[in-house]
């Protein structure tokens, strides 16, 4: 590129990273707001959960905008595509993980007064804090193009696996033991479920951002946990 041109692809590159970063850090906050509105009972906070959503999507299609006009204007090649082309992936991830914190948002509003005891969330939460730790993780290796970081995270998909599991049955045990439990706990199923499906774009995150650096997708397989357990307990909750 001629110099002129290549200052401004670095400078599209580095509003576009950081429209990614105001999504990563929106995000951030939807998970845990919407977990600790679960937790608090508070049908407030969790309304302005679903209302954050639109702002996360407003920026991701502000993302595509901008990574369509800098295609066309500056018509880059190679690792420069890779560049955009991985932000958009990344984009698209964030912008889901914003859609099922509004999820579990949408399921505190309609518990209202039906909640359940403290000590079912727990399970709940401990699924946040690491899908949001993995979050944190990832968006900052991409921020600081650091491989190992976004590895680390890709392994860490299946410690998320098992409490998820660990979860489901303790949930499905209060189900049989007293019926009058079933209603908030598949609600509180649900949530795991979009607690871990948030790990799962964390990971795809990384596997991006590997891409990004390396040029290449990782060889080896995804680690996951106990996956057909956990099929069977989704499909008991989803049934």
């Amino acid at each position: 590129m001629p110099d002129h041109t290549a200052k401004a692809f670095d400078s599209d590159l580095q509003d576009l990273a950081r429209m990614v970063a105001e999504m990563g850090g929106l995000a951030e906050k939807q998970i845990a707001d919407s977990v600790d509105a679960l937790a608090k009972r508070d049908t407030a906070l969790a309304q302005r959960v679903t209302q954050l959503d639109a702002s996360i999507d407003a920026l991701q299609s502000e993302i595509e905008e901008k990574a369509v006009l800098t295609i066309a204007r500056r018509q880059p090649m190679a690792v420069d595509l890779r560049e955009i082309v991985g932000v958009l992936r990344l984009a698209a991830d964030i912008e889901r993980i914003g859609d099922l914190a509004k999820n579990i948002g949408k399921r505190v509003i309609a518990l209202n007064s039906e909640f359940p005891p403290p000590k079912l969330i727990r399970g709940v939460e401990h699924m946040a804090d690491l899908v949001l730790g993995q979050l944190k993780m990832v968006l900052d290796s991409y921020a600081r193009r650091d491989v190992s970081k976004a590895m680390a995270v890709w392994r860490g998909d299946e410690e998320i696996d098992a409490v998820c599991t660990s979860v489901f049955r303790e949930l499905l045990t209060y189900m049989m033991e007293d019926p009058r439990n079933i209603t908030f706990c598949i609600h509180l199923m649900f949530c795991a479920k979009n607690i871990e499906r948030m790990g799962d774009h964390a990971t795809n995150i990384a596997e991006t951002v590997h891409y990004m650096i390396e040029g290449r997708q990782i060889a080896d397989k995804r680690p996951k946990g106990d996956t057909t357990t956990l099929t069977a307990l989704r499909t008991a909750a989803d049934g």
